[in-house]
């Protein structure tokens, strides 16, 4: 009876541990199946290409380093694509406020202002063209005296300069004596055409002495005296400084001998060379301050007279040419000065901070803000730009917001986001990737 009871117990025994062994082993098979199930769901989709974490635009097929060995990043189709749908604009930006704080994003509101300019540039001083006087005598003859001798003398109007021995001087006063004679001793001629005759000679006469630039006084006296001079004298034909003499005591000249240069300081031109990113920007009729260093603290006012309409083949500048008044004949001709252009103001015009504009040669972009987080890039078409900040023609309106810092990571990522959105479209559409460069092949 003990046998037999003690048997049933041994395999009770045996069933039981039989049992919790098969349901320990059935339940970690169970677990085990469970767990490689949500490893299987969560194991990472196959990348869609690899691009080099230093230039997005570099991508590969496959694993690959950069020069600098750094490993390419990989890039997967559903991420991508939900960041492209996301997205309502092609090549807008999503970034989060944390990211835009790290990467020091700070925006501008395009505004509707004036823009003002004032052009620097460096020019000289020189003599007004149409203030330069040079005297020529009107017939053969020789040099006698030369009241004036040294150049930078200042002379004054009708002031007397040498005196010029001329035989055909000589002879034109003869026929000017006979004339006058003749009209005294016809005036009283009862026939009217001989009286006629005779005034018209002496009308003629003193007329080609006074072609002959022969002096007023020195006709009177010829008249009063009936006696023919010598020695006739040249005066000045306008005030101003002798710059060149052209004769000495003696010497024989003719018509084409230049006596004398004279130039009338005190109405001055300045040339300055404008460069031709700053030629829009000025206007005839601007106002110029001209400063020259030989006379520090001192301004000297003026208008942009000309603007020559051709540019210098070796300088690649424009020429523009400037009236100044002159008092004391401070400014001297051929001294270097800094002048100061200030241009017309550009009135009710789109403006934007420089520093907004991306450019990238043949197209210049911004990023709009378009809410929280989101950014699209915009091609803009400028205009004039001074002190920081730019004409904007077409592209953006007044009261958008423009990114003016950390743009070019935004743009880096814009274009990966609008290059890898094309990828996507070309593999679906059966074109792959190949090559380390990212090449699209059919």
């Amino acid at each position: 009876m003990n046998k037999k009871l003690l048997a049933s117990i041994v395999i009770t025994a045996v069933v039981l541990a039989i049992g919790v062994a098969g349901g320990y082993w059935f339940g970690k098979a169970s677990v085990n199946s469970s767990s490689m199930e949500e490893v299987f769901e969560q194991a990472p989709a196959k990348p869609l290409y690899y691009r080099s974490p230093m230039d997005p635009s570099i991508t590969s097929p496959k694993p690959a380093k950069g020069p600098m060995g750094m490993d390419y990043i990989p890039v997967f189709e559903q991420a991508v694509t939900d960041q492209v749908e996301e997205n309502s604009h092609a090549g807008m930006v999503r970034i989060d406020a944390v990211v835009q704080q790290n990467i020091g994003v700070r925006t501008a509101t395009v505004e509707f202002s004036t823009l003002s300019h004032i052009v620097r540039a460096v020019g000289r001083i020189s003599y007004d063209e149409r203030r330069i006087v040079q005297l020529h005598p009107k017939s053969e003859g020789w040099i006698g005296d030369i009241f004036v001798d040294t150049t930078g003398e200042q002379v004054q109007e009708d002031t007397i300069l040498l005196n010029l021995y001329s035989p055909k001087l000589v002879s034109s006063q003869q026929e000017y004596v006979l004339a006058l004679k003749n009209q005294e001793m016809l005036k009283n001629s009862p026939v009217a055409d001989i009286r006629t005759g005779a005034q018209a000679l002496v009308r003629s006469s003193r007329a080609r002495l006074e072609l002959m630039d022969v002096p007023e006084h020195q006709i009177h006296e010829l008249e009063r005296s009936l006696t023919p001079q010598t020695n006739l004298h040249i005066h000045s034909p306008a005030a101003g400084i002798v710059t060149h003499i052209g004769v000495r005591k003696g010497q024989h000249v003719s018509p084409a001998t230049a006596l004398y240069t004279i130039a009338d300081l005190s109405v001055v031109w300045a040339f300055a060379d404008i460069f031709e990113n700053e030629i829009a920007w000025v206007q005839v009729d601007d106002r110029v301050e001209v400063i020259v260093s030989a006379l520090p603290g001192k301004t000297f006012p003026g208008r942009v007279a000309y603007i020559y309409p051709y540019a210098e083949s070796k300088t690649r500048t424009v020429k523009i040419r400037i009236e100044l008044e002159n008092p004391g004949l401070l400014l001297k001709p051929e001294t270097f000065a800094e002048i100061l252009v200030h241009v017309s103001e550009q009135e009710d015009v789109t403006v934007i901070p420089s520093e907004a504009v991306i450019r990238s040669g043949t197209v210049e972009q911004v990023f709009i803000v378009r809410g929280a987080g989101k950014f699209e890039p915009r091609k803009v078409q400028l205009g004039l730009e001074s002190n920081g900040r730019v004409v904007v023609i077409k592209g953006v309106s007044p009261g958008e917001e423009v990114v003016t810092s950390a743009q070019f990571l935004i743009d880096s990522e814009s274009k990966l986001i609008e290059a890898t959105a094309k990828m996507i479209e070309a593999s679906r559409s059966g074109v792959k990737s190949s090559g380390d460069k990212g090449e699209l092949i059919p």
